[in-house]
């Protein structure tokens, strides 16, 4: 059940912009050159560092990995100047960093923010997703349906057809009975190569995307960062855990789950109140992208409360 908890998120809602502003501004050389490391670090660095300017006790909660495999931003690092609310972060500084390195559609910095204690742990491993944007009934469409009901359901929902529904799928190999599934109904496959959490946000905006549905697996952290998102935009999105051996358990057990069959509903994954703020990094559906002239850069950043539902929408232009 959601909370509310006042952690001065109006105050600190500008901030979290600039953060993620960073990010990707830090990305732009990098946009279309092929690295995906460097421009992944050129982010991370940035972010990081934009981060540590905030007056907030802040805690990694979902990071780069854990600590032995990340450096900076990773699981349970503190972030901040320690002198504000204590808060959880959730954030991928570059969500997208092949569809960077190659200059492809909805590459974003993401970043959320959320009182201590109230976003989920997700360890590092798949999370088999399903999400739907605003004005349905809850439990519209769930986990336990098939991919095929699912799509029939949504569409009784929409007061159409299958033919009238179009779900975003990644396109992976591991989706191939997924996506067969789908087509059967006679609806449309928007397949993604990358970027789940563009992909879930795109159901909040079905007018301006033309996406109904998301479905498939992806990461776990990825999930919270898209539950984030639609807990301020509206929307549902369910979560549940896939493992594929003792390792990935393990992890799991040290972020505190033992339930390794529990569906996660929105908000079993984000609590209370929660900030969120993306910026365009390559041009998409949601977002412009960077736009570099001589001299300066410009952004588009979307800022986002779900205590009060407001949704900016942020041009920033700086010399560089």
């Amino acid at each position: 059940m959601s909370q509310t908890v006042d952690f001065n998120d109006r105050m600190l809602s500008l901030g979290l912009a600039r953060v993620s502003e960073a990010a990707a501004i830090a990305s732009a050389k990098l946009i279309g050159r092929g690295d995906e490391k460097a421009a992944d670090q050129a982010a991370v660095d940035a972010m990081r560092t934009q981060l540590n300017l905030l007056d907030i006790a802040g805690t990694v909660v979902i990071g780069e990995g854990e600590r032995d495999e990340a450096p900076m931003l990773y699981i349970g690092e503190e972030v901040g100047t320690g002198k504000g609310p204590g808060v959880d972060i959730a954030l991928d500084p570059l969500e997208g960093t092949t569809l960077t390195a190659k200059d492809m559609p909805n590459a974003l910095a993401v970043i959320s923010m959320a009182p201590r204690g109230t976003l989920l742990h997700a360890p590092d491993v798949y999370m088999d997703k399903l999400a739907v944007g605003p004005g349905y009934a809850e439990g519209v469409v769930t986990l336990d349906m098939d991919p095929a009901e699912r799509v029939y359901q949504l569409a009784k929902a929409k007061g159409g057809t299958a033919a009238d529904i179009t779900v975003c799928i990644l396109e992976r190999d591991r989706h191939a009975d997924l996506i067969k599934a789908v087509r059967s109904t006679g609806a449309a496959i928007r397949l993604i190569p990358d970027g789940d959490v563009a992909g879930v946000m795109h159901c909040a905006e079905a007018d301006q995307t033309g996406i109904d549905m998301y479905m498939g697996s992806g990461g776990a952290p990825e999930g919270v960062l898209a539950a984030s998102a639609l807990k301020c935009m509206g929307g549902q999105i369910y979560g549940r855990l896939l493992f594929r051996n003792d390792d990935e358990r393990g992890r799991a057990e040290r972020a505190g789950i033992s339930d390794f069959n529990r569906i996660y509903a929105r908000d079993d994954m984000v609590t209370s109140d929660v900030i969120f703020a993306a910026t365009g990094v390559t041009d998409g559906s949601l977002l412009r992208g960077l736009k570099r002239e001589v001299g300066w850069i410009t952004t588009e950043t979307v800022l986002m409360r779900s205590k009060t539902g407001s949704v900016r929408r942020m041009t920033y232009r700086t010399p560089v």
